[in-house]
This record gives structure tokens, C-alpha cells and sequence, in this order.
């Protein structure tokens, strides 16, 4: 595995080695720090701006190996283009711009975060310092050997000083950063492994070393949940050689009498679509399938690590969705632990059938303050919404709203869809309570009104993050198939709203 860039922050100086980090504005202006630290280049970098065209605009770089009259080797000047227009969000989209920027081979890198006019926060250093970090992720651990194209992707494993006008306060925001970064990482990782070596009982061992950050962990396994009466999640699992498994993890950091928030995440280890087989092309994706599951056990580690003021369930089923000679059939007429019955029509709507069973059991066990799940349910809100927001369906305007504001402050942005009877009345069925998919038509909205049956009073969510979850493309803070879409999100959500 890569090592991670180590990084720090220190008092504003003009003295550097290494890799030397300076930002301008539009009009080539930087702070008083950054001035006196290129003052011996002379007009160098007047020079090699005007001879590049450098303007200074929003994530655009010059850069300099071995400039005259400085210690440094190399010096990267970033624009950020009009400064006063700097939103909190683009702070961390500049540190992975800047990270993106660093030769893997450097050893020592030097970042003067400093503009002309008011000193930049702390709180924007924090979070320049987590672009940096997710930027900074790999998944190669499966590369036994590495090409020469590799080199330039490689993570730097530089020791990063970050140079800020109050770095004590702005090392008591990255502590909170850094376990944000912290549970986005184990969501990129878990997404990215292959399905031979994380099938449910394996990611539920990983989910239970939570324990070690003082969650607590339950995992129910097959006898457990039949005897809980799991019909329509142990369906789905019922074709695969691998047993399913039901994660509970709980976060306890806020009033012993307050009920939790509960955070629900859909764990399909891999998804063949069962009996009603998936083309084979792309196939191999769905691996990703369990990407709500994933954001969940991010989630909970970040709250652990940062310790979190809140109280909070977090529940994960995961199952694999095989076909075999047990499988669930087309047809076949199975009961949820709510007593509903759903008639399968397709085995490839198999996320809400999961999704069902686990809305129930936290429901009824835990009586939370509201209910969230995400799962990359439907390719339908890829067509609606493509990968630039996940869909959002909701109960409750309220929380609508919060998860809505904490989209557009973090970046992972949702959209509200319409819920309704008369997509309701489409999953109605001749045989049994529901039929699990009604049909082409309103496929995403449909596959929520499925789980609305499942929640009762209870104010709830459903995030549908098919889209924004898996093979994305790259972005200044990811440059992995796997982006750990939600973490971030959800935890703003906690700590604006919902932290004593």
C-alpha cells in the first residue's frame, strides 16, 4: 500500500526547502510571507508567467524546476482566482489540486497558505488539508508490479508543512478533518476490493474492528435473522455460496436519553442480477454494489475517531445476489420481517428487498429521531440525474432540507424527487402485499415508495447514490474508481444539526 503524505502546520515564515507552494489571485497577487519568499528570483516569475500564459485563475499551476536565486527545487504557484469569491468548498478542492501537483518523489513540501488582505481561516485550512489527503489516495495494493505509466500517479510520500497565520487552531480543525478523511478512505476501500476477497462475512469482520474506536458492534448472522423472520433479505442471499449478514454498529457520544440516528447502507457484495442475470458487459462493476454499506462503515468511523456528540446506529445488510440451483425465482412470493409479502418479478431489484428488512429491525428496535439509507439502487437516477447528484427521497421536508444545504457545503450534492400514491399504486400486486419493481417507468421512484413501506412515521431519507457512488470521474480530491460518496456529507449533516 502507499504511504500517506504526512502533513503539519506551522507559523508563517518565508523559509522553505524542497517543493515550495505559493498561491496568487487573478492578478498575480500573493501575500506578504509568499512575496519575501520568491523576493531573490527577481522578476523570475513575472517572466515564466508571462511566457505560459499564467494568469493565476481557479485550479491552474506554474510551475518551476530549480528556480534561479531560491533554495527550493521546484515551485508551484497555484491560482485561486478571485480571492474574495473563495467559497468554504473550494478550499478543499485546491489542496487536491495542489496535491495533484506534487512529484511522487518529493521528500519535503512547503505550503504558504496565505493571500493578499485577510489571513485565511483556520477552518479553510483544515479543509485545504483534507482535499490534500483525499487526493492523496491509491488503491494499488493488488499491483504486483509497477509500470513506468504508474510513476506518475504515485503518491507522494512527502512530509507536507502547511504555513498558516494560526496553526494551533488550525491543527484543532484537521484533527476533526483527518478522521473525516479517515472514514472516507475505508469507503474507497471497501468499494474498491474485489468481490472474491470481500463477500458479506468478510466485510462484516472488517466492520466489527470498529470496535477498537469504541463502536459497538453486533453482526446477526443467518439463524438470526430467519428467526427474526428476514424473509425478503435472506431471499436475496439464499442463491450464494457465501452466507449473508446483518451489521449493527452504534455510536453512543451523545445524551444517554436521546434516541439515535440511524443510518442505514445497502450491502450487496456483488450483484448478478440472480436468476434475471445482468449483461455481461460492465458486469464486473458491481462490486460497487455494496457502496451504501461502504459510506455507513466510513461514517461510523469517522464519528468514533473524531468522537462525535451524538448518538447513532449505523446497520448494514449484506448479502450476495448469485444465481444457483437455491436461488429466488421470477414469481416467487417471499414475507418481510414487517409480515408484508412481496412477489418477486425481477431478482435483480434486490436492494429494496434488503433494504426492507433492515428499515424494520432498526425501526422497531432502536425508534430513532429519523432514518437515512443510501444504496445504489437504480440505474433509473443515473438517467435522471447522471452522476453530478444522488437522488433523494423523503418523508420529511425538514430533513430534506438539511441534507440538502450539507450537499451543497460539501460538494456531495442531492436532488429532490417526487414521491406519491400514484407511483405507489404501481408496486401493488394481484399475488401478495407488493411486487418487488414497477416496472420501466418512474423506476427510482418506485424502488422508494417500495421502502416508504417500511418506515412507518418515522422521518425519513433514501439517497440513491447509483450514480455518484462508483466509476465516477476524476475530481480534484479523487482520482479513484471509488470516490466514498456520503461520508462527508452525512457527518456535516450530524455536526450542524444533531450534536449536543
Amino acid at each position: 500500500m502507499p504511504e500517506t503524505p504526512k502533513i503539519s502546520f506551522r507559523e508563517l515564515t518565508p523559509s522553505h526547502s524542497g517543493v515550495l507552494v505559493v498561491l496568487t489571485d487573478e492578478g498575480l497577487r500573493m501575500g506578504r510571507v509568499a512575496g519575501r519568499a520568491l523576493a531573490p528570483a527577481g522578476d523570475l516569475l513575472a517572466r515564466a508567467a508571462k511566457a505560459e500564459g499564467f494568469k493565476g485563475k481557479k485550479a491552474m499551476a506554474l510551475e518551476l524546476i530549480a528556480p534561479g536565486g531560491l533554495a527550493a527545487d521546484r515551485l508551484i504557484v497555484m491560482g485561486v482566482g478571485k480571492a474574495k469569491e473563495l467559497k468554504p468548498s473550494d478550499w478543499l478542492k485546491l489542496g487536491g489540486a495542489v496535491m495533484g501537483k506534487i512529484p511522487p518523489a518529493a521528500k519535503a513540501v512547503t505550503i504558504l497558505l496565505e493571500l493578499p488582505g485577510d489571513k485565511i481561516s483556520a477552518e479553510a485550512a483544515a479543509d485545504f488539508a483534507l482535499g490534500l489527503k483525499l487526493r492523496a489516495y491509491r488503491f494499488d495494493r493488488y499491483k504486483t508490479k509497477r509500470k513506468e505509466d504508474d510513476d506518475k500517479d504515485r503518491t507522494p510520500s512527502a512530509a507536507i508543512a502547511i504555513a498558516v497565520a494560526d496553526p494551533a487552531q488550525a491543527k484543532k480543525r484537521w484533527q476533526q478533518r483527518a478522521a473525516i478523511a479517515e472514514g472516507v478512505v475505508q469507503a474507497r476501500d471497501l468499494v474498491n476490493e474485489p468481490p472474491n476477497v470481500l463477500y458479506p462475512v468478510e466485510f462484516a469482520r472488517r466492520a466489527a474492528a470498529l470496535r477498537k474506536l469504541g463502536v459497538a458492534v453486533e453482526v446477526l448472522d443467518v439463524k438470526a435473522m430467519k428467526k427474526l423472520g428476514m424473509g425478503a433479505l435472506l431471499g436475496v442471499g439464499q442463491g450464494s455460496a457465501h452466507d449473508s449478514r446483518l451489521v449493527v454498529m452504534r455510536w453512543s457520544g451523545g445524551n444517554r436519553k436521546e434516541p439515535p440516528l440511524a443510518i442505514i447502507g445497502k450491502g450487496v457484495c456483488f450483484d448478478t442480477g440472480g436468476i434475471s442475470i445482468k449483461p455481461a458487459a460492465s458486469m464486473e462493476d458491481m462490486k460497487g454494489d455494496m457502496a451504501g454499506a461502504a459510506c455507513v462503515v466510513g461514517l461510523m468511523h469517522a464519528l468514533g475517531l473524531r468522537k462525535a456528540k451524538a448518538n447513532v446506529v449505523g446497520a448494514i445488510g449484506l448479502v450476495e445476489n448469485m444465481p444457483s440451483a437455491t436461488a429466488q425465482r421470477p414469481g416467487d412470493i417471499v414475507k418481510s420481517m414487517s409480515g408484508q409479502t412481496i412477489e418477486i418479478i425481477n431478482t435483480d431489484a434486490e436492494g429494496r428487498l434488503v433494504l426492507a428488512d433492515v428499515l424494520w429491525y432498526v425501526n422497531k428496535r432502536f425508534k430513532p429521531k429519523f432514518m437515512i439509507d443510501l444504496a445504489t439502487l437504480t440505474g433509473a437516477i443515473i438517467v435522471s440525474l447522471g452522476q453530478e447528484y444522488a437522488g433523494l427521497f423523503a418523508n420529511d421536508d425538514k430533513l430534506s432540507k438539511r441534507l440538502a444545504a450539507a450537499g451543497e457545503a460539501t460538494g456531495e450534492r442531492v436532488w429532490r424527487m417526487p414521491l406519491g400514491p400514484e407511483f405507489d399504486k404501481m408496486i401493488d400486486s394481484k399475488f401478495a402485499d407488493m411486487k418487488n419493481t414497477g416496472g420501466r417507468h418512474g423506476g427510482s421512484i418506485t424502488a422508494a415508495q417500495f421502502l416508504e413501506r417500511y418506515v412507518e412515521k418515522t422521518p425519513w431519507a433514501h439517497l440513491d447514490i447509483a450514480g455518484t457512488a462508483m466509476g465516477v470521474q476524476p475530481s480534484e480530491i479523487n482520482q479513484s474508481w471509488a470516490p466514498g460518496w456520503g461520508v462527508r456529507l452525512l457527518d456535516r449533516l450530524i455536526a450542524e444539526h444533531y450534536e449536543r
